[in-house]
């Protein structure tokens, strides 16, 4: 289980980080706005964790002899999992403390600027500029900042994982013993 789990979970996390890599500095200048950001990421996410499912079913064929329990399909998933969630976090404390350190500025402004566009009330910007100056406290910290980054992509690799394991479960059938015959 080990050397699929790693397999997978390395190619998983090297797709996370190179779209990361790849990604954000389109949005950190402008290329690509917040929302479509949100959109790319979560796309990349999801395109990164595709390898959970081919993961276990790669465990079902070549380990578990063409079967899997739920339970062994979603050990294997979860594992997959943690190591891309892992290779997304070390990518992005990469880049925002050595790449972006000025991300949550940016961020910042450009929440305030679009609440401005859409007309927001002064005690709405207010409350936001305040929210983010939060925020970037919070960011300051790596140990919060990894957990914070940890949650992003945790809930889709979950989701990923469970569904992955209700799909590809297969138990192997066996035949009934034959009955004795009495003399």
């Amino acid at each position: 289980m080990k050397r699929i789990v790693l397999i997978f979970g390395l190619i998983s996390g090297a797709i996370a980080s190179a779209m990361m890599f790849l990604t954000l500095p389109l949005m950190h200048n402008g290329t690509v706005d917040s929302h479509n950001g949100y959109l790319i990421g979560y796309t990349s996410i999801f395109l990164s964790l595709l390898l959970v499912f081919f993961g276990i079913r790669s465990y079902r064929e070549n380990a578990g002899g063409g079967s899997i329990t739920f339970g062994r399909g979603f050990k294997v998933g979860i594992l997959i999992t943690l190591i891309s969630c892992v290779f997304y976090v070390a990518s992005w404390e990469i880049i925002y403390y050595n790449i972006m350190p000025d991300f949550a500025d940016k961020y910042a402004a450009q929440a305030i600027a679009e609440m401005k566009q859409k007309g927001a009330s002064d005690a709405a910007i207010a409350e936001t500029q305040k929210k983010m100056a939060d925020m970037k406290k919070m960011l300051a910290n790596p140990v919060i900042n990894a957990a914070m980054t940890f949650i992003e992509p945790f809930p889709v690799g979950l989701l990923m994982t469970l569904v992955s394991a209700g799909i590809l479960r297969k138990r192997t059938v066996v035949p009934p013993i034959p009955a004795a015959s009495v003399a």
